[in-house]
This record gives structure tokens, sequence and C-alpha cells, in this order.
């Protein structure tokens, strides 16, 4: 009988075999490129090129895999990325020290969600085999999913869920985990604290806002959404209980007629802050929570010292002047996280959150994508189909 050690490559008569060579695995070098949309500058929608030789991605650390692409969408944070913003910030992500010299982010792949199938693993990632079937969010210093293969780290990516097809699931990842990290990380919000609390989301009707106001439903939230007239048919459908077109008269009129609320999410920003916390219960932990910051911004127009100094000094302050006030003032970010897909997985499949599509299109009509999303009144996501199944 052999024991362990045999098993594991000693011979029983004396002698060990060469012990196999661990190094990082590379895709196959007969694949060196691939159809991709890329950017080799900033600007409007003329930027965006189509190529067959954008770079074959390459697994560089054991904890990645490379993705086919079967679909991915686009989101607010793309049209803003082809215009240059963030790229102070970005590019710090992306060489942090500084190792390379000129215009090292070119060309960029666009797009931050990706729905296929795993093609390759590295060494140390065990939960995921080729051929699975998943989804998952890049973060925006990476080269994105606007392409046939796209690299991911183990840990952005769960399985897809088994309810959508690729086209569905890749409406949601980045919208799902952005409105996660708002209401659950941020905002404290969870299954188990939500029920009964009122809760009121600002631009409801775009990628982020329908994804929120299913997810608080589910946890048993009165949800208040604003949204334009022709959008209220929507959000009746994804379980909103009180639906407030904005442009029917004075917003902030029609909001102080409500009973206060417990949590309020702004995906509008502007002018909305400066009454939208008047609107939250005083001295009852009521929080607002907003996703449009100036952190990007700071950082492009002031460097990154400068930008995170005065970014610091901007939350700060607000945090405080609320406190006194009596409410908690937040900023939420998008977050990669496959264990947060795995937990929104399981709202889908049990039916509790939808896709909500405004407009598929090949991969050959990404710029008209593009405009698409630009022309802005989007109702949910804009997809685009890679590759048919």
């Amino acid at each position: 009988m052999l024991g362990r050690g045999a098993a594991s490559g000693r011979a029983v008569w004396g002698f060990r075999r060469p012990p196999p060579v661990r190094g990082l695995r590379c895709s196959p070098r007969s694949r060196v490129s691939m159809p991709s949309w890329v950017i080799d500058r900033y600007g409007s929608n003329e930027v965006l090129r189509f190529t067959r030789d954008m770079t074959f991605p390459i697994i560089h650390f054991p904890n990645e895999v490379i993705i086919k692409v079967h679909a991915a969408s686009l989101n607010p944070i793309d049209l803003s990325m082809r215009t240059g913003y963030g790229a102070t910030a970005l590019n710090m992500k992306r060489d942090p020290l500084k190792l390379k010299s000129g215009d090292t982010e070119f060309p960029i792949t666009l797009g931050r969600d990706v729905s296929g199938v795993v093609m390759e693993c590295g060494l140390s990632v065990s939960y995921f085999k080729p051929g699975d079937e998943v989804w998952a969010a890049l973060p925006a210093w990476k080269q994105g999913t606007l392409s046939e293969f796209v690299v991911a780290s183990g840990n952005e990516v769960s399985f897809k869920p088994k309810c959508l097809s690729h086209i569905e699931a890749a409406s949601l990842p980045y919208v799902g985990l952005t409105a996660w990290s708002a209401v659950n990380q941020v905002g404290g919000l969870n299954q188990r604290n939500c029920s009964g609390k009122r809760v009121l989301i600002l631009g409801a009707s775009g990628g982020v806002g329908t994804f929120a106001v299913q997810l608080l439903k589910a946890w048993g939230a009165h949800v208040t959404a604003v949204c334009s007239h022709d959008a209220s048919t929507l959000m009746k459908k994804l379980g909103a209980d009180d639906v407030i077109d904005y442009k029917s008269g004075n917003l902030e009129e029609q909001l102080k007629t409500l009973p206060l609320f417990d949590f309020i999410l702004d995906n509008v920003g502007g002018s909305t802050e400066k009454w939208a916390l008047d609107l939250l219960k005083k001295w009852s932990g009521a929080t607002y929570v907003t996703l449009v910051t100036p952190f990007l911004i700071n950082m492009d127009k002031l460097g990154v010292a400068d930008g995170m100094l005065q970014t610091g000094v901007t939350v700060g302050s607000k945090t405080i002047k609320h406190l006194f006030k009596g409410v908690h003032y937040r900023w939420a970010f998008f977050m990669p996280s496959g264990p947060n897909l795995d937990e929104i997985r399981e709202l889908v499949d049990s039916g509790k959150i939808q896709p909500v599509i405004d407009e598929v299109f090949s991969f050959s009509e990404v710029p008209k994508a593009f405009l698409k999303l630009e022309g802005g009144h989007a109702r949910g996501k804009t997809v685009i189909n890679v590759i048919s199944k």
C-alpha cells in the first residue's frame, strides 16, 4: 500500500522524481491578440477605435482568471473615463511606482461589467475552473470588458446567476456593487435592520437606482423613488411604494409633504445636497449617502497630494456640520467584490432582483451604444452583446 509520500511523487524503492516546477501560468502563446474597442486619447465619441490587435491578456498573479466575454455593459463611468475623468488617480493606481514613462495608460479598453466563461485560472485559484459561467465588475484602473477576453482577480468574480442569460447578467454587477456599497457597507442597512425604514432614492430610474429600489424592497423598506413621469410605471413594477415626478413641480416642496426618511441615496448630486438632508429624521441615526463626490475631480485639478487633502477637508467638514444637526453624511463608491456578488446572485436567483435593460447593442455598435448612454434618461442599462452563444 502506498503512503502519502509515495502518492506525492516519491518512489518506494528510494529515489525521487524531480519536483514539478511551479511558476506563474501564462496564456497560450499561440494567441497574441484579440478584437477590442479601445481609446488612444481622451475626448468625445470619435476617440473610440476598433482593433483586432489588442494584446491578449495574460495571468500575472496566481489569483487571476481569464474570462471569455459573452456580454458587457456601459455605465456613466465609461463616458467619464473616455473624456479623461479621473486619469490622475487611475494612472497612479496603474503604475504606483512610476516605472513606466509617457502615455502608459493607452490604449485603454473601457467597460466595467462582464458576463462570460472562465478560460484559464491562476495557480492559486481553486474556487473556479475553466468552463464556469461567471460575472464580475472590474475596477476602473484595469483594462475593461469591451473586448473578447479580459483578466480579473478571482476575488472580483462570482458565479453567474443561473436564471439569467449572459446579456441579462452583464447589466447588473457594476450597478449592483455600487448600490450595495452605498446601502449596506456605507449606509449600514441589511436584511435584518431594514424592515419598515423609510428610504428616499434620488435618480431612481438609472442603473444604480433601479437596483437599489429592488434591493431595499427585498429587505423590507418603504421606498420613495424620484424620477421623471415616463419612468413611474417602471418604478411601480420594481416595487417602489411612492413615486415622485421631479418635473411636476418643485421637488423639494413635494418631498417636504411626506414623512421624514431614515435613509437617502442620492444618485443626482448638485443642488439636491443643499436641501435633501433636511428630509431626514433628526437624532435617530438617519443617513444621507451620495454617489456624486469630487474625489477624482480634485485629484485631476490639484494633483494627487493636494487633491486628497482637499477631498479630506471637504468630506470631514460636511460630516461634522451635519452630525451637529443630528444626521449622518456619507460618500460611497463602487467597490469590486466577488463575495458581495455572491449575495446579489442569491437575490437574483430567488426572484427578488431582476435586470433592467434599456437597450442591447452588438459588438460592432459600441460607438452607437456610447451615444445612447450619452443622451441620458436611460431606463436601466445599455448592454453590449460581445459574442452570440
